[in-house]
């Protein structure tokens, strides 16, 4: 990124945020040329994944034909029919593809790709569930070999999105970050939760001092626990030294929970601290609003950080992030903001980034990041099913972080 566009990211964000206001274009310079993009998806229903991504990409950033991200939607391949299937309609307006294979969908029927990069989105659908963790067993690692084959037959490579984590199980997750790497096509995935609204505004600093960190999640705790990991991850990635990988993992639950807390396992103080950033909680005490699906993820890192994920299930419907930091005396905090209900906001500002690195190949943030909540995620739910800590020695992941920005503002 070159330094007038930076200072433009930079003014534009500033901005948005001192007008307290949201800003679904402060990221662009200038209209550019829509660059050509194949969507892969599960399922295209309203409000699902492939619909808050999509849709935009074809109907504009609030899905009312307004502006939106400079790619163009040319071609959709969708493995199982939605009961309130969106994407024939959308296809009939807006003209794009809708394949019978991934291959037709990369290279419109031709010997060559015919598209400048590739979005899977592998979440929603009919599938079994993994009989040991309860993952939902979806086949991110299928269709993104089938995207691999088809590079391999035609001897080209684009940049590829994966929407979530890799996959529900480690090997699958290794494989496809090891194939990205080995071709060398530039490989982004993960949450739309790092670059939501954060309130009050938070970035840690690159080589602050972390002495302990906590994120609060809620619902599923392994769909929206994920949420909750990469929240906490996108920020303690950025302590001294960068992002080393993680030791051990082990969930607690029910009274294991507070016995943990008094024998200091996991922050009370982080807890209330991110907890009062967001809006419309209950009100008592967290010791008896926490229902039986409340779990909290205890992790190691490599480095010796301490962190916990707290899916506070009961007491709270927000994610949002709190740490101590070294030589302050308060605990740093922030809620990651999102919006509700359609058209769901915070996923333009993952388009942002998904067509910063089509545009310039280069991800947005390392694909790391997402190998390692991934990781992390399939290892709590090992350790939630069986109620054993799990190691991880597999989880030897060394990264350094990206600079790219958060949503301005804040949610309307």
């Amino acid at each position: 990124m070159n330094s007038t566009r930076r200072t433009f990211l930079e003014t534009s964000i500033a901005a948005g945020m001192a007008a307290g206001i949201a800003a679904p274009l402060a990221f662009a310079v200038e209209p550019k040329a829509k660059l050509p993009v194949a969507g892969i998806t599960t399922t295209y229903g309203p409000n699902n994944h492939a619909d808050v991504i999509f849709t935009k990409i074809v109907s504009g950033y609030e899905h009312d034909g307004g502006p939106g991200p400079d790619l163009k939607l040319t071609s959709l391949f969708v493995e199982q029919e939605h009961p309130r299937d969106l994407s024939r309609g959308l296809s009939e307006k807006h003209g794009f593809r809708l394949a019978r294979s991934i291959d037709e969908a990369l290279t419109l029927g031709s010997d060559d790709l015919a598209v400048s990069g590739v979005l899977i989105v592998g979440e929603h659908g009919n599938y079994p569930n993994d009989p040991v963790t309860g993952q939902k067993m979806y086949p991110r690692r299928r269709l993104f070999d089938e995207v691999v084959k088809t590079f391999k037959r035609v001897g080209k490579v684009v940049p590829v999105f994966n929407d979530k984590h890799l996959s529900y199980n480690w090997p699958d997750a290794e494989h496809m970050a090891k194939t990205a790497r080995e071709m060398k096509f530039p490989f982004m995935a993960g949450s739309s939760l790092p670059v939501a609204w954060r309130l009050p505004p938070l970035v840690l600093e690159r080589e602050c001092q972390i002495e302990e960190a906590l994120a609060i999640g809620y619902s599923s705790l392994e769909s929206y626990g994920f949420h909750a990991v990469e929240v906490l991850q996108c920020m303690v990635e950025r302590r001294r030294g960068g992002e080393t990988g993680v030791r051990r993992i082990e969930v607690v639950k029910r009274d294991a929970i507070w016995a943990a807390q008094k024998a200091g396992r996991w922050s009370r103080e982080l807890f209330d601290a991110a907890l009062a950033t967001t809006p419309e909680e209950k009100k008592g005490e967290p010791e008896k609003l926490l229902d039986s699906r409340a779990a909290f993820y205890l992790i190691e890192y490599r480095d010796g950080l301490r962190a916990t994920v707290a899916m506070a299930n009961g007491v709270t419907r927000n994610s949002s992030f709190a740490a101590k930091l070294k030589g302050q005396p308060k605990p740093v905090a922030t809620w990651f903001a999102v919006q509700n209900e359609a058209p769901f906001g915070h996923f333009g500002y993952l388009l942002k980034a998904i067509e910063q690195m089509v545009r310039t190949g280069r991800p947005a943030y390392p694909v790391e990041r997402t190998l390692l909540t991934t990781g992390i995620i399939n290892a709590a739910m090992k350790s939630y099913a069986t109620s054993q800590p799990i190691e991880t020695p597999y989880l030897d992941i060394a990264y350094q972080p990206a600079d790219w920005p958060s949503a301005p503002g804040k949610p309307s």
